[in-house]
């Protein structure tokens, strides 16, 4: 009952002043024309007004009760006196009341929808971001879960790719420091050469867990700015050529001149990988090529090499035959370093025999190649590249 016969001081001096104002405007009209015609219609919308603007049914009433004696007092013969005798007297006092009932039914109708809708709104407002904030922790949690998984993939690969180096190093040292002449200056070479070649694979895992540490989601942004491609390819394979020298090398370059947007260290990096990752799993003493080239806006770089191809050294590593460094990271990282340039990594089978291994890179900041990806091509190489390195 309260909800519809409330007080409040705002709603009182609404109603004195709709009917003040409807009371001026009839006395204007009354004094212009002579004779009453229109008051009624006035205060009737006097009323209306009250019992839109104001709370409930109570001030609708007292309007219609006011204007009802104005009506006859004012604005009905003889005027200046209150007499319910007059004629239409009772019809107009019912009317107003009726008026009264019905708009502030109406009114109050319209408020409280009015109010559940936007109650409904803050409601459905308060849900939404809830559930916005539920889903970004979610979001949280499942990255954190997936960062776990990497860290302990990560740990997993590197603790098995620093075992093997690192105890062929100690092995060979405790021979060369054991030995009472026992051994020729040939076999105490070819266990230095051990050394060093096992200290090289050290030094490119350090490079590439360095690498790793530049593109974790907590590491300052990438230094990305247009730099020329072939440069990089260059230091890449002088690098490789120092630790391989015996290896041959074959660099086709691109007639036009390449420059993406790249961090040209860890670029860099993706090369030699890729490079050394031939030179140890391919099997062939075939060159190995390099080829760089433009094809819709992206700048490719691949890397050929006529091995044993992506099948037969996933199945040489499932089956041990290259257990030697056959869990690395290096394609993980260069896989890695790609997707934070926003470009392309594959590998696949070479017609002929061999294995390609192609990544693009973008020119511009605002380029996706998503679609100049092929993904068949991704869950191959998911499957049987990463056992390369």
């Amino acid at each position: 009952m309260k909800k519809y016969f409330t007080y409040s001081h705002w709603d009182l001096f609404q109603t004195i002043l709709l009917m003040v104002g409807a009371y001026c405007v009839s006395s204007m009209l009354l004094r212009a024309t002579g004779w009453e015609n229109n008051s009624s219609m006035i205060y009737v919308m006097a009323v209306m007004l009250v019992a839109r603007l104001t709370e409930g049914y109570l001030w609708g009433f007292v309007a219609s009760v006011v204007s009802t004696f104005c009506l006859n007092y004012f604005f009905m013969p003889p005027y200046g006196k209150f007499d319910v005798g007059v004629a239409g007297y009772p019809v107009a006092l019912f009317s107003m009341l009726v008026v009264a009932f019905v708009t502030g039914t109406m009114t109050s109708t319209v408020k409280r929808q009015a109010e559940e809708a936007k109650r409904r709104e803050r409601h459905t407002r308060e849900l939404y971001q809830k559930n916005r904030k539920l889903e970004e922790e979610t979001n949280r949690i499942q990255l954190e879960k997936e960062r776990e998984t990497m860290r302990g993939n990560l740990l997993r690969a590197v603790s098995h790719d620093l075992r093997t180096p690192l105890t062929t190093i100690s092995g060979a040292t405790d021979v060369l420091l054991s030995d009472s002449g026992r051994m020729n200056e040939n076999e105490k070479k070819q266990m230095l050469k051990d050394i060093q070649t096992e200290s090289l694979w050290l030094i490119s895992m350090v490079e590439n867990l360095l690498s790793v540490t530049k593109i974790q989601p907590d590491a300052p942004a990438l230094n990305r700015q247009p730099d020329i491609l072939e440069d990089v390819v260059t230091a890449a394979i002088l690098r490789v050529k120092r630790s391989f020298p015996e290896e041959t090398i074959q660099w086709e370059p691109c007639e036009e001149i390449l420059m993406p947007y790249m961090d040209s260290t860890l670029i860099e990096q993706v090369v030699i990988n890729l490079l050394e990752n031939a030179v140890r799993h391919s099997g062939s003493k075939e060159p190995i090529e390099v080829v760089t080239y433009r094809k819709d806006g992206i700048d490719y770089v691949e890397v050929r090499d006529r091995g044993k191809g992506l099948a037969a050294a996933a199945s040489d590593a499932a089956t041990g035959g290259d257990s030697t460094k056959g869990l690395g990271i290096g394609l993980s990282v260069c896989r890695s370093i790609i997707q934070a340039h926003e470009g392309s990594f594959t590998g696949e089978d070479r017609e002929g025999g061999g294995a390609v291994f192609r990544f693009g890179l973008p020119e511009n900041l605002t380029t996706r190649n998503a679609e100049e990806e092929e993904p068949q091509k991704e869950t191959r190489f998911a499957e049987e590249g990463r056992n390369r390195i």
